[in-house]
């Protein structure tokens, strides 16, 4: 392994000449962007473009001398495209699920800026790209110039949005819960399963009510889960907190819901990526007594992004036989 040393650093050691890495991707401005957190900064973002399973990722890589007229000796310089986990907890170890090289240039010397263009086809890219409180899933494009004393590396990440199509079964939840003989109520949601910019309806059914309910929420619970055996990590957080009633229902009450979750930051559900993390959510309805007892309920629902309906998919085909 070669240590990645700065090329600034480089020309104050001495070694002359060094180079400023920059990539372009290709078709960048088609695409729809989206805030992706930087290295381990959760806070500093970037804007990422979006892409999907099976799309080609290329452009073009500008190498530019810093020193005119001074060659830069190289050992070869390579572009890869990788996917990879990171869990924060096991800061050395990545583990890297994509890998795929491309070779731009031989060993030799660098005289003048060069361009290179280069391009993956077909890109296998089947995981969403993920940065939560333990775990970080992410794809990026990375140039290496390799030397002997500290390679030049420059690393450009892309987004990537998983699609699903609507689940064939999708069945409503429906639960009894109670606390004997003072408390009994049904619950029923719509759905088991809801896209990202889905409509949570359900309902909730006092059929006994013997405490002095204070009030009612309905939270999204976020469940983080990384590593495996004694070393596994939850981490829950609240995706929000919806108040359903304030005040005490009465036996025979009805209270409906409506939970609209595209204002929420939520991603689809993942389940065991390479058996690293998993992200699950949960809807939790918590009652409150008048001594501030807590009563809830979790019930786990799955989240998925949408893909163009079949319709679209198929309008879209009918008109480019129409303009052929």
């Amino acid at each position: 392994g070669y240590e990645h040393i700065d090329g600034r650093k480089m020309s104050f050691f001495g070694f002359g000449q060094s180079a400023d890495i920059e990539i372009f991707l290709s078709d960048i401005d088609k695409r729809k962007k989206v805030d992706l957190s930087k290295g381990d900064n959760q806070q500093s973002k970037i804007k990422a473009p979006i892409y999907y399973d099976g799309e080609n990722v290329g452009g073009q890589i500008h190498v530019k001398l810093k020193n005119a007229g001074k060659k830069l000796e190289h050992f070869g310089i390579k572009v890869e495209f990788i996917g990879q986990i990171e869990l924060f907890y096991d800061r050395g170890n990545h583990h890297e699920f994509t890998s795929l090289v491309k070779e731009l240039a031989e060993p030799g010397d660098l005289t003048e800026n060069k361009n290179y263009p280069f391009l993956f086809q077909n890109v296998e890219k089947q995981h969403e790209t993920y940065t939560g409180i333990n775990a970080k899933l992410r794809y990026f494009v990375r140039v290496t110039i390799i030397r002997r004393f500290g390679d030049v590396v420059k690393e450009q990440d892309i987004a990537v949005h998983t699609l699903s199509s609507y689940p064939d079964l999708n069945n409503s939840i429906k639960m009894e819960v109670g606390i004997e003989d003072c408390l009994h109520i049904e619950f029923e949601y719509n759905k088991s399963k809801y896209h990202l910019k889905d409509v949570i309806v359900g309902k909730i059914y006092f059929l006994l009510v013997r405490i002095k309910i204070k009030h009612m929420e309905l939270a999204i619970i976020k469940r983080e889960t990384t590593g495996s055996g004694q070393n596994t990590y939850h981490e829950s957080e609240n995706v929000t907190k919806h108040e359903i009633m304030d005040g005490a229902p009465v036996r025979g009450e009805s209270i409906p819901i409506r939970l609209f979750l595209a204002g929420f930051e939520l991603t689809p559900t993942i389940r065991e990526v390479h058996k690293k993390f998993s992200v699950r959510y949960y809807l939790n309805l918590v009652l409150i007594d008048e001594e501030d007892r807590r009563y809830f309920k979790q019930q786990e629902i799955i989240l998925w992004r949408k893909g163009p309906s079949k319709k679209t998919a198929a309008a879209i085909e009918a008109d480019m036989t129409k303009k052929m």
